[in-house]
């Protein structure tokens, strides 16, 4: 499946915040054909550090989307049955309108003058972009970390627009040690010269700053199972200490060069704009509280969580499915085992896609 981006422009869009981007593009990719009934679609939410490129080839670069494990002919959204989208978040730097982009106003970069964003607001550019595809009602919505906010969001912002929703690996707020984390990475981002305020663009980009912030960030990700696992105290291309301040062991090689990778491929300012998001983000705001919230929603729910998450641990993904209960929702659960922490949705799969295709299966069988 050799995949091409796409790009559509709206005139505007209004945020949370009470500013409007004019105009705004969003960088899109699909996979299956829509059926005539316009009933297949699902809509496909990344994490924090995703893109558009959700499965097959990019055409671009050559390199397998992030979630082709899952998407695609046979896979749990299978793309021979459903119409599978992903968009790159507002906000973003793969082609969506984010800091990086040119302000109209100015002719330059937005940089820091870009508006604080909310995953309410990415929602929105989301719905405008299935307007755009005529699309009347979601089979589902799915994603994993951010991906599963926003599944959320679009449950309770558009209740009748969507029928299931599968939010993986999630919560319905940070947590205080969760925003700790993202302010570390922002703190690393700001600290670093090559910052200056936001307005690199065209320079030297902080990049020893955001792969700092990328470290991290992928540590959170792990596992002290899945690190112990790949990495134990294994030192580096020698036998003994190095009595110094290079690479010694494996696992430090390792992060460095997670960092680095991370800087050839995403933007600062959007590691910025999208973590405040992220801490910005409350399922209960405006409803005053989690089962008021989730009282309005009409999807039926699969909640996923992985036992050695501690990004995201599974008593966050527990209060969704005791808040959809108590309102006698449609909601199924399932805490699977995994040792690879918070990036299981992405890597251990096998499960996780039994339980998509069956879930995806019985919702779709209901509405033929």
């Amino acid at each position: 499946m050799i995949v091409e981006a796409n790009t559509v422009r709206f005139d505007s869009l209004s945020l949370d915040s009470g500013a409007t981007l004019a105009p705004v593009e969003v960088a899109y990719e699909s996979y299956g054909k829509l059926n005539a009934a316009r009933s297949n679609a699902i809509l496909v939410l990344h994490a924090f550090s995703g893109d558009a490129h959700a499965a097959g080839i990019s055409h671009e670069t050559g390199k397998p989307g992030w979630w082709d494990n899952m998407i695609g002919p046979g896979k749990a959204f299978d793309t021979e049955k459903y119409f599978v989208i992903c968009s790159n978040v507002l906000g973003g730097c793969r082609g969506t309108t984010g800091p990086g982009s040119i302000n109209p106003a100015t002719g330059c970069p937005y940089g820091m003058s870009f508006p604080v964003i909310t995953i309410s607001d990415m929602v929105r550019l989301q719905r405008m972009l299935i307007d755009w595809f005529e699309i009347p009602r979601l089979l589902a919505v799915a994603g994993g970390s951010m991906g599963g906010m926003q599944a959320l969001a679009w449950a309770v912002d558009y209740p009748d627009r969507v029928v299931c929703a599968l939010p993986i690996a999630c919560t319905t707020r940070h947590s205080a040690q969760q925003i700790a984390f993202n302010e570390v990475g922002r703190q690393a981002i700001m600290a670093d010269p090559d910052w200056s305020d936001g307005n690199y663009y065209g320079k030297q980009p902080p990049a020893r700053g955001l792969a700092v912030a990328r470290m991290v960030g992928h540590i959170t990700y792990m596992s002290d199972d899945s690190m112990r696992e790949k990495f134990g105290r294994r030192l580096r291309g020698k036998e003994n200490f190095g009595f110094g301040f290079d690479v010694d062991f494996e696992v430090e090689s390792y992060l460095r060069y997670r960092g680095s990778q991370f800087v050839n491929r995403f933007d600062a300012n959007s590691y910025l704009y999208i973590t405040k998001a992220m801490d910005y983000f409350d399922l209960t705001n405006g409803h005053g509280s989690l089962t008021a919230a989730l009282g309005a929603a009409q999807a039926r729910f699969l909640v996923i969580s992985f036992s050695s998450d501690w990004l995201y641990p599974s008593y966050q993904s527990q209060e969704i499915v005791r808040a959809l209960r108590s309102r006698n929702c449609d909601v199924a659960y399932v805490e699977l085992q995994s040792n690879y922490g918070h990036d299981s949705f992405l890597v251990d799969v096998a499960e996780q896609s039994a339980l998509v295709t069956g879930f995806l299966g019985s919702t779709y069988d209901k509405l033929r």
